[in-house]
């Protein structure tokens, strides 16, 4: 008998699909890519054939230029590459993110690349799909990581801000999902007032208004005078937070919103005076109820912390294995 998801070739670099002749998400330029989201350790340039949701296409052409072999997938719709069926299912990641299914030889595969089961302005929301391997990040793959409400998060951030009315509150988030998630969140909560944004967010909260995520007026930093910015909430790279650019702020309260922020020493090492603990990945308790939902005949298990959540599959009797992908990076979640 041929050994459970045979047909999918796991190498260092990423999902080989021989029956496809793709690879989902590869860390090297290939042939013909799967993608499953616009975040650059799973999108890289260089593919001569993409196919991808129509949001992670774009997300691709704004950060490596044309994609002249794109190929977009709606959510739902289902595409055959050689002996195999494809279809994108929302991994509730970022804006466009996808678990890819693949369906071959009586067995179905998901990969579901990065994810997370909280509910977001900015993109669509996961959804379980039942199969006989699942392909599962564990970012936050151990039982110390469980995320607060996001709701929180938020609140502390505006208290914070409403208590310090002559400061302003920079808060570090990556410049693709985080950034613009902080923003849609803050305006649910009823927040209108303008928001100040580092230059390098621009490009990409723009795309996601392109796609119809509504977050209210922006305003650059770079055409705001000092003063102006008192009492508001300015975004940027987390590689600003302590750049020459944050000097021209006033008296900035230093934030960054990360799953990170839940371990204290990375928000000491960062100088981060507002720890807000907000991710676009699963935590403990969400990844092993995604398991317990999909119910797996085997799990496969990458880019993070795959001991503890190859173990709890184990000792439930679910078969389970790391596949050491190289090339993930948190990104600072």
């Amino acid at each position: 008998m041929a050994q459970l998801g045979s047909w999918v070739q796991p190498h260092p670099t990423g999902l080989y699909i021989p029956s496809a002749d793709a690879w989902v998400d590869p860390a090297e330029p290939a042939r013909r890519a799967l993608v499953t989201h616009g975040h650059a350790d799973h999108a890289r340039g260089g593919h001569r054939e993409v196919w991808a949701t129509p949001e992670t296409i774009a997300i691709m052409e704004a950060r490596y230029g044309p994609q002249p072999g794109g190929t977009p997938v709606q959510y739902g719709e289902s595409v055959r590459l050689g002996e195999v069926d494809i279809s994108f299912v929302p991994a509730g990641h970022v804006l466009g993110s996808a678990q890819i299914v693949l369906e071959h030889a009586g067995e179905r595969i998901v990969v579901s690349g990065d994810y997370k089961r909280r509910a977001d302005p900015t993109c669509a929301r996961f959804e379980p799909v039942p199969c006989d391997v699942f392909v599962t990040e564990a970012t936050f793959g151990l039982p110390v990581f469980r995320h607060p409400p996001t709701h929180d998060e938020m609140d502390k951030l505006l208290q914070r801000l409403h208590a310090n009315p002559d400061r302003c509150v920079l808060v570090g988030a990556y410049a693709l999902g985080k950034a613009q998630r902080v923003i849609a969140e803050l305006r649910a909560l009823g927040h209108a007032d303008p928001i100040y944004i580092h230059g390098a967010l621009e490009r990409l909260c723009n795309l996601y208004r392109d796609f119809g995520v509504d977050l209210g007026e922006l305003r650059l930093v770079a055409d705001a005078e000092k003063d102006a910015m008192r009492g508001h909430i300015i975004l940027c790279p987390p590689s600003a937070l302590n750049d020459r650019w944050s000097r021209r702020l006033p008296d900035p309260i230093t934030a960054m919103a990360s799953g990170w922020m839940r371990v204290r020493q990375r928000a000491v090492q960062k100088n981060v005076e507002l720890p807000l603990i907000l991710s676009d990945h699963a935590d403990w308790d969400e990844l092993t109820e995604t398991l317990t939902e999909v119910a797996p005949r085997e799990v496969w298990v990458t880019h993070g912390r795959d001991d503890a959540l190859v173990h709890w599959c184990m000792t439930r009797q679910i078969k389970a294995r790391p596949l050491h992908l190289v090339g993930f990076e948190d990104e600072d979640d």
